[in-house]
């Protein structure tokens, strides 16, 4: 279990804290769903998890464990918002192997399979998959790195009402064998496959419990 303890973050430069004594306990093979508007510590939550960023105060333990940002950095996997923009590789290859050039055409192959999108073509171009296979695409990227923990930022902005039905279906899956964390402003989608929920305002977690 990665559990959250009394985190703050409060850049000096802010005028308050951008998270205040955050606690969150994220379940293994559970998805949690943290609700909250534009402003509200969302990506910041994220970052910290993801070892973007280090809390100002408290403790992010893994099995009880005191984790320092470089740790956190292999343990969990963070989809952007829109991570299409963050695509870098010309082919869908290209895109899978970066940073892991030794990868073995199953691990690749499986990664897609994990996410529905085994038919795809290797030598694909990213840009010119449809917006929700860009997002499957960056899941299986982040996959490939094996993380105990999926962290996802706003995974439906942007996509009609298939596409978020689809990816919510996606998540459903996944949550069997990974950690999920998703936040988002809208959880219109994803309140059928959330097992809990939270919601974050103005730096404030309240947990709600199972989710409504």
């Amino acid at each position: 279990m990665l559990r959250l303890q009394s985190v703050s973050y409060h850049p000096a430069a802010a005028a308050r804290a951008i998270l205040d004594r955050v606690d969150l306990d994220l379940a293994p093979q559970k998805l949690t769903l943290a609700i909250g508007p534009s402003g509200s510590g969302k990506s910041t939550l994220l970052e910290i998890l993801s070892g973007l960023a280090s809390p100002t105060s408290g403790q992010v333990m893994w099995r009880d464990q005191s984790l320092f940002p470089e740790s956190l950095q292999q343990l969990a996997g963070l989809v952007f918002q829109f991570p299409e923009r963050h695509f870098c590789g010309a082919t869908v290859l290209e895109e899978l192997r970066l940073g892991h050039p030794e990868i073995q055409s199953e691990q690749l192959h499986s990664a897609l399979h994990e996410v529905g999108l085994g038919h795809l073509s290797l030598n694909a171009s990213p840009y010119q998959l449809s917006g929700g296979q860009q997002r499957r695409l960056a899941l299986a990227v982040q996959l490939i790195r094996q993380p105990s923990i999926l962290l996802l930022d706003e995974p439906t902005a942007g996509l009609d009402w298939s596409m978020r039905r689809q990816l919510a279906a996606l998540l459903a899956r996944l949550k069997q064998h990974w950690t999920l964390l998703v936040v988002t402003h809208d959880p219109s989608d994803l309140l059928d496959v959330a097992d809990y929920c939270c919601n974050l305002q103005e730096g404030s977690l309240r947990f709600t419990g199972d989710r409504p």
